[in-house]
């Protein structure tokens, strides 16, 4: 049984609260700049905002987001606010000098930053794997265990539909990427050496782009327009992108990303992990120690999300449910017992 993990301390949670909140403005006042204006579309009944660039600067609108109120207080806000850049690094500084969490390699960190520049994130992709795994500490006021954080990958997923409706665009992804390291180049795609899902560097860093499969089973990549790549379709990704939250990657003064709720990463680990074959089966044991530390908390601090996710899935089918039973019945026998106490179900799924 893995120790029951020590909440971090009020004045950590509230340091990250506070980051989140300056790294949200920030990122959309660097994704705007001064000159320009919000304009605003109705599509389908539903109101969406643009920001109408100068013609000098060769681009007519950027998307902004569809209208909620935090994305008017931004707007409002737009001419005043400036990046305080030494107040977010000092904030980093104190959550993972003083409180211990986790921030990816240098090199990741600066992969995701410029993806995030380029308007990845923006456009309502989503950082998946385990570089999102490794905000759920601050999010969830919590220390995960070292291990479980390890990683040399940035994976990055967008509904295919939103690439399409979103009628924006960043850099094509080889450009993005090329800034950080020039010794990335495209993986030509096993069912189509014309297509790139995966870009590497020379020291083995890559970087994967993902799409959720809802039709019939295919290995063909989908083109993602509003990102200049192509990706990979997978299956239950759509499940774990759905609703995604914001979050702060501790890397530089923060980046502002969108990620996977905690609740939905940890049933999709359980799904996924008793599904891996082949080469696949050599991530199981992180794929389980993720998933078993975030229960360890998601049963105290989420019981209701973590309860809602879970029927959610249950409605995917008899097979998702079986691969959710089985890979939780792996798990540390008190985190199980836990978790199915919290869903309402025992080991035989009733």
């Amino acid at each position: 049984m893995p120790p029951v993990p020590r909440p971090l301390s009020l004045s950590f949670q509230t340091t990250y609260a506070e980051l989140l909140e300056q790294c949200s403005l920030d990122a959309f006042n660097e994704a705007f700049p001064e000159a320009g204006t919000f304009v605003a579309k109705e599509v389908g009944g539903k109101r969406y905002w643009y920001f109408q660039l100068p013609a000098s600067e060769g681009q007519k609108q950027r998307y902004a987001g569809p209208e909620t109120p935090e994305l008017l207080e931004h707007i409002e806000q737009h001419r005043q606010a400036r990046t305080a850049e030494r107040s977010r690094r000092s904030l980093i500084s104190t959550l993972v000098r003083t409180a211990g969490l986790p921030r990816p390699l240098p090199k990741i960190g600066e992969i995701v930053a410029a993806l995030a520049k380029a308007g990845v994130f923006r456009l309502r992709s989503v950082l998946v794997g385990t570089v999102a795994y490794q905000t759920y500490p601050a999010s969830l006021a919590i220390r995960l265990p070292a291990a479980s954080t390890a990683t040399q990958d940035v994976d990055i997923a967008q509904f295919n539909n939103v690439s399409i409706a979103v009628e924006d665009a960043t850099a094509p992804m080889i450009d993005v990427l090329k800034s950080v390291d020039e010794s990335f180049r495209p993986v030509p795609h096993l069912s189509d050496r014309k297509r790139t899902v995966t870009y590497r560097a020379a020291d083995g860093i890559r970087v994967d782009f993902l799409t959720p499969n809802e039709g019939r089973d295919t290995d063909k990549p989908k083109r993602l327009p509003a990102l200049g790549t192509d990706a990979e379709p997978l299956r239950f990704l759509d499940f774990l992108i759905h609703q995604p939250e914001p979050a702060v990657v501790l890397h530089g003064a923060g980046i502002y990303v969108n990620v996977p709720a905690p609740e939905r990463y940890a049933v999709h680990k359980l799904i996924v992990t008793h599904r891996r074959v082949g080469p696949g089966k050599a991530k199981q044991a992180k794929d389980l120690l993720q998933a078993e530390a975030l229960l360890n908390r998601l049963v105290d601090v989420r019981p209701e999300e973590l309860r809602d996710v879970w029927q959610e899935a249950v409605s995917g089918g008899d097979k998702w449910s079986e691969s959710m039973m089985a890979s939780l019945a792996r798990l540390d026998a008190k985190v199980r017992d836990r978790t199915l106490a919290v869903i309402g179900k025992t080991l035989s799924g009733r």
